[in-house]
């Protein structure tokens, strides 16, 4: 057995964690809780200070975890990389979005494995888990790491473990998430097996590479994708054919098998699954193959906050009135429901849409009290009331937060589009459109 091996058994390695957001902070706070001693990385000095004072601001760590880790010394948040020299194992999860032009964006990987690479030193465990495409990995972290004059599998060790971060989610956590982890060498995949199974109370699932942890994440969320984009049609059609779609998934998911419920809705939001297909379109083009069938869901998901806005002229239409100059309250700007992010979230492109139409809009989301696009803040209503509703001339649901009351919506607002299904279980339906 290993050195490092045995450490991490023993709980006497010092584990670091490069990016301390929706990802990087739940994962070091559970990796304090097994009773590691965790130093946090990262370039924005209020998220340092914020983790040093004991503040949580991400939904899904509990407070008083992080209160008690920090206070114990358990753990504790720094800017200054040169702090790596001190840990033994090194998880990298910083974001991997998209630029301008819907190509991956690697530069939050490529300049945290050069922060790090002046101090990685023999026998040290380096993990990437941001999601990229396949080959990120061995093609971009193992050359730059390499430039510290240690070899990869012979001096340090290198793995890939996907992040499996679901925002709001009340039964799996980080620590009850099964995790994948595929290493440059089988030594590399059993000692970054070690640390996890150190730290979660879930299985890990051993893969004979990194490229092959890589393309498992990107094959969770393209699956996702492409179910979606595949209901998202099929309520197109249905809105066509006077179907409600709504109850036509329902009948499916009578089927005890063959069958798993997707829903439609205005689009695509979150840290993954709009994303993830992007990259492997992109990678697959060096392969000279086109993700057809990917693509195609693709662009469906990516009109339905355009569609949406059609059917809410539509709506309006039907009761005489033109979206220009309409009062449109947009209820949720979160990317689902119950959760304070709106990363990537569908609502904010209706509402672009609909203020593009002429609209005036206001929103009102229980999570999100304002929120910043395209480098302007706007605010929210502060509450939800019965003047707000009655001065609307229609009412947008684009998040279905449990914390709204659909009744006293219904009771209140003249005309309703619900794109969740909200208000599935309201009565009286007049005032009611659904997608």
């Amino acid at each position: 057995m290993s050195a490092l091996k045995q450490r991490i058994k023993d709980r006497s390695v010092t584990l670091g964690v490069v990016g301390l957001g929706y990802v990087g902070l739940p994962l070091a706070v559970e990796k304090a809780k097994a009773g590691f001693h965790v130093i946090g990385f990262d370039v924005q000095k209020e998220k340092v200070d914020m983790v040093n004072r004991g503040h949580n601001y991400i939904g899904d760590v509990v407070n008083h975890d992080l209160e008690e880790i920090v206070r114990s010394g358990h753990l504790k948040a720094t800017m200054d990389f040169a702090a790596v020299a001190s840990c033994d194992c090194v998880c990298i999860a910083v974001p991997t979005p998209l630029d301008e032009h819907q190509q991956p964006d690697i530069s939050y990987v490529r300049s945290s494995a050069e922060s790090i690479t002046p101090y990685v030193h023999k026998d040290m465990l380096i993990i990437l888990e941001s999601t990229t495409y396949p080959g990120t990995t061995e093609e971009l972290l193992r050359p730059i790491l390499e430039k510290s004059g240690l070899v990869c599998g012979v001096d340090f060790y290198l793995a890939f473990s996907p992040e499996r971060v679901d925002p709001g989610n009340a039964i799996y956590k980080t620590r009850n998430t099964p995790k994948v982890v595929g290493g440059l060498t089988p030594e590399c995949t059993d000692i970054a097996a070690t640390l996890y199974e150190a730290v979660l109370e879930a299985p890990v699932h051993r893969v004979s590479s990194p490229a092959v942890a890589e393309m498992e994440k990107i094959l969770e969320n393209t699956y996702r994708n492409v179910n979606i984009g595949l209901i998202n049609e099929l309520a197109i059609l249905c809105d066509r054919m006077g179907i409600n779609i709504w109850e036509v998934i329902e009948a499916a998911r009578s089927k005890p098998y063959g069958f798993q419920a997707f829903y439609p809705g205005p689009g695509l939001g979150g840290h993954c699954i709009p994303l993830d297909p992007y990259y492997l379109s992109w990678k697959a083009r060096e392969f000279g193959f086109h993700t057809s069938m990917i693509e195609s869901s693709m662009v469906i998901n990516d009109r339905m906050p355009e569609y949406c806005c059609q059917r809410s002229m539509r709506a309006l239409n039907e009761q005489k009135k033109a979206l220009n100059g309409a009062k449109v309250l947009v209820l949720g700007v979160a990317y689902k429901q119950d959760i304070d992010d709106y990363r990537e979230s569908p609502a904010l492109r209706v509402i672009e849409c609909l203020k593009h139409s002429g609209a005036e809009v206001s929103f009102y989301d229980p999570h999100i009290p304002r929120y910043r696009y395209e480098n302007r803040q706007y605010e929210g209503l502060p509450a939800l009331t019965a003047d707000a509703l009655e001065q609307s001339d229609l009412v947008i649901i684009t998040t279905a937060h449990t914390a709204v009351d659909y009744d006293f919506v219904a009771d209140h607002a003249r005309l309703i589009f619900d794109t969740k299904n909200a208000m599935k279980n309201v009565a009286y339906r007049d005032n009611i459109r659904l997608l």
